[in-house]
């Protein structure tokens, strides 16, 4: 059975974790939010987005 989870889902999950468990405060994870929307606007998003991918495509075990 395969499942296909939402990055941002995952992501979310592990954000919330992090404040209920290992006490991270919220405003902290909102900043950190926030940094990465504004650094999907620079010239670094490419390389960003391609790294994520391949990490996903390394998880996935999908080798094009």
């Amino acid at each position: 059975m395969t499942v296909s989870l939402p990055l941002v889902l995952v992501l979310g999950l592990i954000a919330w974790g992090a404040v209920r468990f290992l006490g991270v405060r919220v405003w902290l994870v909102v900043v950190i939010a926030l940094f990465g929307f504004l650094l999907s606007h620079t010239f670094l998003a490419p390389a960003i987005d391609s790294g994520t991918r391949s990490g996903v495509d390394v998880v996935n075990g999908t080798h094009d």
